[in-house]
């Protein structure tokens, strides 16, 4: 395989730099600030709750686990109603403005 073909080539990393670079100055971006911000938070708060599971999972009981599941499924829960909402607001103006 060439190195032409692969997916993460130099130009592809490039522009990848170049649009988050993009999302702090005026210019457009093929990205949105608030989704790479809140994905970036997103990861960031499930590798804490993840990595607080392999370090308690021995000391806790059914109980802890049930809460610990409840909130991941709270925070699942809120994320895709934020992308529903957006979703829904993008899909009402555009039928609006035709």
């Amino acid at each position: 395989m060439s190195m032409g073909k692969l997916f993460f080539g130099w130009s592809n990393i490039k522009w990848f730099i170049k649009e988050i670079g993009n999302l702090y100055t005026g210019r457009p971006s093929h990205f949105s600030k608030k989704r790479v911000e809140s994905g970036i938070a997103f990861i960031i708060g499930q590798w804490g709750m993840v990595h607080f599971l392999m370090v308690n999972i021995s000391s806790m009981s059914t109980s802890d686990i049930v809460l610990w599941s409840g909130v991941e499924f709270a925070i699942s829960g809120y994320m895709l109603n934020q992308i529903q909402k957006e979703k829904f607001k993008s899909d009402n103006s555009s039928e609006e403005n035709n």
